[in-house]
């Protein structure tokens, strides 16, 4: 072997997918992707990930005034309900009575926190929100 090339004595193989399976292409009408929505409760917090714009003008959220905060650590009591959307920021909400089990909400996240929960907010990066209170 003059060139220094190794070759090897193994045979080549070409996979085919099974005559059942149909590859095509998909077509998208928009280069626009959307994540999926997703609700899930969990601690009696309830979270929509990736809401509709929809959702959210039905909701009127946009008109919603805003909170913001650093990251920090602090203890919070609701006196009523909130809904709140988070614009940026990711938080570990700590129900009180709960131990160490937490509820993570980030940026995208339309969140319902219910009348009289007591807890700690753990913000690891800075929050700025649209809420509303009932």
């Amino acid at each position: 072997m003059a060139s220094g090339l190794l070759t090897s004595s193994l045979p080549l193989f070409r996979v085919s997918p099974p005559s059942s399976l149909s590859v095509r292409p998909r077509r998208s009408s928009s280069l626009a992707i959307r994540a999926e929505t997703m609700v899930t409760e969990k601690l009696g917090v309830k979270v929509e990930k990736n809401p509709p714009e929809s959702k959210l003008a039905e909701l009127g959220v946009r008109q919603w005034p805003k909170w913001g905060c650093p990251p920090s650590k602090f203890p919070w009591t609701y006196t009523a309900k909130e809904t709140c959307y988070l614009l940026e920021g990711k938080v570990k909400v700590f129900p009180d009575g709960h131990g160490d089990e937490f509820v993570e909400i980030g940026a995208g996240d339309l969140v319902e926190f219910p009348k009289g929960m007591s807890c700690t907010w753990e913000v690891s990066i800075a929050v700025d929100k649209h809420y509303n209170f009932e």
